[in-house]
């Protein structure tokens, strides 16, 4: 790991810089353990993740290491019938809708977005 400069680390070594990276993280272990996927069809995945992104000028220094991981499980996800890129992008809507109508402080919970787009959840 001492070949990325800006992955976040500790006196024990690699450590999550957010807490959605360590959601993306047991998100694609906890999948591979009830057999969504096979370990080489996630390497495979976000291996060609990280390939296009360096192909479209990434530096590849580490700090972008868990948005490839995020980048690969999504298309994993809709690759293997898990979850679809609409139903991806509806439930992203909702937290930032969740988000932006919660109060400073107060833990984002998707009730505050279902309230503002009418129930959805």
């Amino acid at each position: 790991m001492n070949q990325f400069p800006f992955q976040p680390r500790d006196l024990e070594g690699p450590v999550f810089n957010e807490p959605w990276e360590a959601q993306a993280f047991s998100l694609v272990i906890a999948l591979h353990e009830q057999g969504s996927f096979t370990w080489e069809e996630w390497a495979t995945t976000l291996s060609a993740e990280i390939s296009r992104a360096q192909s479209q000028g990434d530096p590849d220094l580490g700090d972008s290491y868990y948005q490839h991981w995020l980048c690969a499980l999504e298309k994993i996800s809709a690759s293997k019938n898990i979850c679809s890129y609409p139903e991806m992008a509806t439930r992203k809507s909702l937290w930032i809708a969740a988000y932006a109508h919660t109060p400073h402080g107060k833990p984002i919970e998707l009730s505050a977005a279902e309230k503002e787009v009418g129930g959805r959840g």
